[in-house]
């Protein structure tokens, strides 16, 4: 017998009827982050302690509170499957799910991860295992992510310039996870650092659970001149921005490797800074897991099966119609 992998509503494990990230209600599910598109009202869930606590803080305290357990303390699914979380490294409290069985073998479900480590996110864990469902965001070969540290330098040299100039740095990233990478990043700068609403709330929790940060002081529009402001990108058009100016923005994210990121974010610059696995990372996790098959989901999921066929793994695009390859 083989596991049963399902793309319905997130993942479906069919032989013991649990779901992995469903988006929409299901009677039972893993969260894997607290990443909003990662998160529903379930019947039963599990996740993390962190990330019940980051769901909360967004979304307010749930009727029904998921169940929450730490990394490496397996827990009983059904009377014949057992389900180990373990590190993702993608944000804070981000897991993994390792689920085994005694007829079926042992499936790793990723949710997104990555395998550089950060100072805000618990370091991604690579435990074999005999099929691996991955999200693939980033598998294609020119997504290559350099350093953090060579973006963090040049990310300090746009605030720097930004300030002598007389305008103010604003840098642009989800509030959950890029926000609190960015910040952490600026740690040695010794910057004037403010953080919109959203990315405070959001950074207290990180806090709780022991992540440290440079100084900060709340947002304020009329004490911004002079700061550097850390927020999501859809509250420059709220009324809190209305009054700050003059600015010159940076996105932060893996898609700025494009080189057209920075237009289509109407940016003045954009720094690749991603907390998703980038195509080498993803073949190297590959190796290390060692599955007999792979499925891929999110992103460029079929191709990367097509490149993981090619060096000779089992591996199919979930919920896609692979179209496998000839060789003449």
């Amino acid at each position: 017998m083989a596991w049963q992998v399902k793309s319905r509503n997130g993942i479906w494990l069919p032989q013991i009827d649990w779901w992995l990230d469903a988006h929409k209600p299901a009677p039972r599910s893993v969260i894997s982050h607290a990443h909003a598109d990662h998160v529903a009202r379930h019947g039963e869930a599990i996740c993390t302690p962190a990330t019940a606590a980051l769901i909360e803080a967004r979304s307010g305290k749930p009727k029904s509170p998921p169940r929450t357990i730490e990394f490496d303390c397996p827990i009983s699914l059904t009377p014949t499957a057992t389900l180990t979380l373990v590190p993702a490294g993608h944000v804070l409290g981000s897991a993994q799910a390792l689920i085994s069985h005694p007829e079926y073998g042992r499936l790793l479900y990723t949710g997104d991860f990555k395998l550089r480590p950060s100072g805000t996110a618990e370091t991604c864990a690579t435990p074999a295992a005999d099929v691996l469902i991955m999200e693939t965001t980033f598998a294609r070969s020119h997504y290559v992510f350099p350093p953090a540290e060579t973006v963090f330098r040049d990310v300090i040299a746009f605030c720097r310039e930004t300030l002598a100039q007389g305008e103010i740095p604003v840098l642009l990233g989800y509030s959950l996870g890029r926000s609190q990478e960015i910040l952490h990043g600026l740690s040695d700068a010794d910057l004037p650092l403010m953080l919109h609403p959203m990315v405070e709330k959001v950074t207290r929790v990180y806090e709780s659970h022991d992540v440290t940060f440079p100084a900060y002081t709340s947002f304020a529009p009329m004490f911004a001149p002079g700061h550097v402001i850390i927020t999501p990108a859809q509250a420059l058009k709220g009324e809190l921005f209305s009054a700050v100016g003059p600015i010159r923005t940076a996105v932060l994210t893996g898609w700025a490797i494009d080189t057209a990121t920075r237009y289509r974010h109407a940016c003045d610059a954009a720094f690749p800074l991603s907390d998703h696995a980038g195509y080498e990372d993803l073949l190297e996790f590959v190796r290390r897991v060692n599955p007999r098959r792979v499925y891929t989901v999110h992103g460029f999921a079929d191709e990367f099966a097509a490149t993981l066929r090619q060096r000779g793994i089992d591996a199919w695009a979930l919920g896609r119609n692979n179209q496998l390859e000839l060789t003449f």
